[in-house]
């Protein structure tokens, strides 16, 4: 799997950029690792409390309401596959649904190679998919163009 390269990342911050999505991304590549940048639908109560798993556990987190996250979703690499209800931005990585803060945390500290992390669909008992009944077991992958690799099993 291929990481980023900063060509690509600034290609895609404009593209972010020019969907009115992750204006902080234009800068430096460390302003691109200053905050989490959030896509996600104006009614998504979930997408919320993902978000305030995030800042709970000291994430700067900048969110952008959007009506179709489908072109974002296809600019920024993620498969079809793999999508969930909010797509973020972090130091050049994508973020795609409910993966949990650790991981997103250790991601950034171990930067393998690769697009991002993806949590597909909406497992139950994820962060921002919590339910009193028992939790659903899931993958966070690391996913590249090509091809996805477990990270992490809940």
């Amino acid at each position: 799997m291929k990481r980023l390269n900063r060509r690509t990342l600034f290609a895609l911050a404009g593209a972010c950029v020019s969907l009115g999505f992750g204006s902080g991304l234009a800068g430096t590549a460390q302003a691109a690792s200053a905050a989490v940048e959030v896509a996600r639908s104006p009614t998504c109560q979930c997408c919320e409390a993902w978000i305030g798993h995030m800042r709970a556990e000291g994430f700067e987190v900048r969110e952008r309401l959007v009506e179709d996250l489908t072109p974002l979703k296809m600019q920024l690499g993620v498969p079809a596959a793999l999508q969930s209800c909010h797509t973020a931005v972090v130091d050049g990585y994508v973020i795609e649904g409910h993966v949990p803060p650790k991981e997103v945390r250790r991601l950034l500290e171990e930067k393998p190679s690769g697009i991002g992390l993806a949590v597909p669909g909406m497992p139950m008992g994820s962060p921002g998919m919590e339910t009193a009944s028992t939790p659903d077991t899931y993958e966070v992958l690391l996913f590249g163009a090509e091809h996805s690799t477990v990270f992490a099993r809940y």
